[in-house]
């Protein structure tokens, strides 16, 4: 593997000390500190011209609000067989089932054991949104006579739907964790994109049409949004055996 010059790491001493990924971009002007919102890592930008002195002096000044937000972050959670992932804004257990298909039953998720829980669990939550989503987008298209294009699932991590100069509509599949009047609000914004290209007042006026209670499940995903990046849904480690 060749190593990126560009990037180094450098652990930030205290209690505890914090590892932070210092990356040179030639499009950086000036240093830019961040900590994910879905796995709490620290990463530094700087320009390629930056010296990494000041760049670590930068990253000492910051300090105090580093910790705090690292304080702040979520805790990852591995959607697993015991654990309790949100659907709907209700949250569900995972409990081991028989057979090999993934299905909702008595109001828990039922998966087959095994390391694959968590894709397994990640598929069924797919389909369900793409289902809520489709259903959400027609019925605000239709509200002002615009005709979406075609619709498309992903996991960002820095938005939560998209509409392209096309009409092609993108949303995060993770919206089907959020409360069902969340989702709805993000389908409204992206569908108000139909008419309005923009975030000016004319397309907040689309919105606030679609959906009048638009700033309250605006102010939920800021505040609970990071939670639901959070999860993950990889695949389980097995245990080691000799």
């Amino acid at each position: 593997m060749v190593s990126n010059p560009r990037a180094s790491t450098h652990v930030l001493p205290g209690d505890p000390p914090v590892e932070v990924s210092l990356r040179r971009s030639a499009r950086a002007t000036r240093y830019s500190l961040r900590v994910s919102r879905t796995d709490g890592r620290v990463s530094l930008s700087l320009p390629v011209w930056a010296p990494e002195s000041e760049a670590l002096a930068f990253l000492r000044d910051r300090e105090g609000w580093l910790r705090r937000q690292l304080v702040q972050a979520p805790v990852p959670q591995q959607a697993q067989i015991g654990a309790q992932v949100p659907v709907c804004g209700v949250p569900r257990d995972i409990v081991a089932a028989a057979g090999r298909s993934t299905r909702f039953a008595a109001g828990r998720i039922e998966v087959p054991e095994g390391p694959r829980a968590g894709p397994r669990v990640k598929a069924l939550l797919t389909a369900l949104a793409r289902e809520r989503l489709a259903r959400a987008v027609a019925a605000h298209a239709a509200a002002i006579g615009r005709t979406p294009g075609r619709l498309t699932l992903r996991d960002p991590r820095s938005r939560w739907g998209s509409c392209s100069s096309r009409g092609d509509l993108m949303f995060s599949w993770r919206l089907i964790m959020a409360p069902p009047a969340v989702l709805d609000y993000v389908a409204a914004h992206e569908v108000a994109h139909l008419v309005e290209m923009n975030h000016s007042a004319a397309f907040w006026q689309v919105c606030r049409a679609l959906r009048p209670d638009y700033r309250e499940h605006r102010d939920w995903l800021r505040a609970h949004g990071a939670g639901l990046l959070a999860w993950r849904f990889d695949l389980a480690e097995e245990d080691e055996t000799c």
